[in-house]
């Protein structure tokens, strides 16, 4: 535990330190002797091109962020692909959008290498070329630091990780900024690019339908040219005030509620940059001051110097020869946000991979992407916040978290439970609280007698005790939705899983329905495309399947659930895992409910253990094998079988992507219309 907790510490002091050399690197003055000229070259590419498009100035910032935040200001984000060096723009944020920007910084290179053959590298003539865009739409300027080199290879991996998306909180926002060594405040300044530029209908389709927090007017408005469904490249400026001004707008939008993305909002959202937004938006000379000074620590993030890397002749390939493959490894090193857990050397991203990471809606700044098309109506969550209750009843997480903690001390088996209640109450009808309800004869009856629940969901206690002790704290306010929302989060992370922040402010369904918990449980014996099927229905992805079928990885299954699998009517599966599991459940009729672990490697840890029992074939239920084929099935779960390999591999791969599709699930709603109110009792309406 000590040395987790020196851990980040000593990262940090690594990356102030790996800045600091930065700054001694660097400077203004790199160019005066051996290209005097390379300012008034650069700058007079990007007046005529902002005179033809100011959106080019956009574009340009955009690029230069992408390149800064993804393996240090190193020009990788210009690299072409090559077969042997995937490089950075087919990725994620960077995969989508128009490729003019990368023209216009050829044609900048061609004229600084008429002037200067080969002297000043691409990452500088980006830096330079940021700065200009600025300062010609109105904003600040700076003395850039000069003396980068080009990277001898791409980050192709980091573009997904390390670039923040427009559905960031706060949170994941400051702590992404951390990472590269920039503090809130510089957060608030640089988000100011946002001054500028425009974004994709799908990247704020979800916020101007769904969030709490958002001008009525500014929300009606842009449904106009961002409807619920389709459209999804339709353009909205980030600034609606003065879309194409580099100035202080944006943050007079924020204070509004007029944010175009939800990461834009989370900024002033009762957070700890209110006050700095508070100040931009009423004092321009501070926003340009602080910007032009974060911009400068932004260009200082792992910049190669002195005899690494090269000065590429064309911003698009390597001028040494070298495919970059050899440089990778050596070169991840050196950067202190990329010390995680690293792919396999030579691995690649496969097709789903990269279709998750583009469906995610990972753009980062002045980024616009492509999405799935989402409704808030009648299937996806209306209205939900991580701080939906930080003004009425600020103390309901840490309520549901102390009545958790000891549940779960108290039995392990506790977490897998509610869990599992949570999951239960989504797949319904939306997550409602509706799995909660009581029978009520002669009239009602819920959904707790569905043959998925029968004798099976337990943790009903625990949700009233967490229940009793919200409503202690703030009567009425706090839905037993979002309870059981709270208390799923808090029983993965107790049992050792990840955490996340829990998009609250859902309502209770006055009624449920045991029809629908009936067709709408996937089952034991589901085969793939069943699940696949499934899931899909409620909007989620077959990563987001896999992902949540990790939750396997705590609890118990009975006897019945699994008694085919192990008694013959399986060829997949491990011959001495069934015939171990025969001795507890015997073919024919007898011990229905014996129990079994779900993960016998790691029954009450939350880890990647229920991957590496598939790889094995020691899936316990029919369900959970279909995941994994092992290489049969005549390639119909290929792609699903390299997922489960790569979760059996990395664990913290796993995690991030269950607690993604966790808060995925959690956006479920009731039907528009459907009855709901916020029950006192969790069993019963009011």
């Amino acid at each position: 535990m000590a040395v987790g907790g020196r851990r980040p510490l000593l990262l940090l002091a690594v990356a102030l330190a790996l800045a600091a050399h930065a700054r001694a690197q660097l400077s203004p003055g790199f160019y005066s002797a051996s290209c005097p000229t390379v300012h008034g070259v650069v700058r007079q590419v990007m007046s005529q091109a902002v005179m033809n498009d100011t959106r080019a100035g956009a574009a340009v910032l955009r690029l230069f962020y992408h390149d800064c935040f993804v393996g240090g200001c190193d020009a990788s984000v210009l690299l072409d692909d090559t077969p042997a060096a995937p490089g950075e723009k087919g990725v994620g944020p960077n995969a989508v959008g128009s490729t003019s920007v990368f023209d216009l910084v050829d044609t900048i290179k061609a004229q600084v290498e008429a002037a200067c053959p080969a002297t000043v590298s691409c990452a500088d003539i980006l830096a330079i070329a940021a700065r200009d865009s600025v300062n010609l739409l109105g904003g600040p300027s700076w003395a850039v630091p000069l003396g980068r080199r080009d990277a001898l290879a791409p980050s192709r991996s980091a573009v997904s990780t390390d670039l923040p998306g427009p559905e960031a909180d706060i949170s994941a926002l400051v702590s992404a900024f951390a990472a590269k060594g920039l503090s809130s405040r510089d957060l608030a300044a640089l988000s100011g690019a946002h001054t500028i530029g425009r974004a994709s209908c799908g990247s704020f389709r979800t916020r101007v339908y769904c969030d709490a927090n958002v001008s009525p007017a500014f929300a009606s408005h842009q449904r106009q040219s961002c409807p619920a469904s389709g459209g999804d490249a339709a353009l909205a400026p980030l600034d609606s005030l003065t879309p194409d001004e580099f100035d202080n707008g944006y943050y007079r939008n924020l204070v509004a509620g007029a944010g175009l993305l939800h990461s834009d909002q989370e900024l002033f959202n009762n957070g700890p940059v209110d006050s700095v937004v508070q100040l931009y938006s009423a004092n321009a000379a501070a926003f340009s001051s602080d910007f032009a000074a974060s911009m400068i620590r932004l260009g200082n993030i792992g910049p190669l110097t002195g005899s690494t890397g090269e000065v590429r002749l064309n911003c698009r390939k390597f001028s040494s020869g070298k495919n970059g493959v050899v440089t990778q490894r050596k070169r991840k090193k050196r950067f202190i946000h990329e010390r995680r857990e690293e792919k396999p050397e030579g691995e690649e991203e496969d097709s789903a991979t990269m279709a998750a990471m583009s469906a995610s809606g990972r753009v980062f700044l002045l980024g616009a992407v492509l999405l799935v098309a989402v409704s808030c109506h009648g299937g996806v969550a209306e209205g939900l916040s991580t701080r939906y209750y930080a003004k009425t009843c600020p103390a309901v997480e840490s309520a549901v978290r102390s009545v958790m903690a000891q549940a779960v001390a108290a039995d392990r088996r506790m977490g897998a439970s509610v869990l599992r209640l949570f999951f239960h109450d989504c797949f319904v009808n939306g997550c409602d609280g509706s799995v909660l309800l009581d029978d009520a004869p002669p009239g009602f009856t819920g959904e707790k007698g569905a043959g998925a629940n029968a004798g099976s969901a337990r943790g009903f206690e625990v949700v009233d005790a967490a229940k009793a002790r919200v409503e202690a704290a703030c009567r009425a306010t706090v839905s037993c939705a979002d309870v059981l929302a709270l208390a799923a989060r808090d029983a993965v992370a107790l049992l050792g899983g990840p955490t996340w922040a829990v998009r609250l402010g859902r309502k209770d369904a006055r009624t449920a329905s045991q029809a629908a918990a009936n067709a709408n449980l996937p089952g034991p014996g589901s085969s793939l495309p069943s699940l696949l099927a499934t899931f899909a229905a409620k909007g989620l992805s077959a990563r987001d399947m896999t992902a949540l079928s990790g939750a396997h990885t705590v609890g118990r299954a009975r006897c019945a659930t699994f008694r085919g699998r192990v008694n013959g009517g399986d060829a997949n599966v491990n011959a001495t895992f069934a015939a171990q599991l025969r001795r507890l459940c015997p073919a024919g009729s007898g011990g229905d409910g014996n129990l079994a672990p779900l993960d016998a490697e790691t029954p009450d840890v939350f880890d990647n253990g229920y991957f590496r029992e598939l790889t094995k074939q020691r899936g316990l239920l029919h369900s959970d094998q279909e995941l994994f084929a092992g290489g049969g099935g005549g390639g119909r779960s290929s792609s699903q079988d390299a997922l489960v390999r790569k979760y059996a591999g990395n664990a913290a791969e796993f995690a991030r992507d269950f607690a993604k599709a966790m808060v995925k699930m959690g956006n479920l709603a009731p039907a528009a219309g459907t009855p709901v109110e916020v029950r006192l009792n969790c069993r019963k309406p009011n």
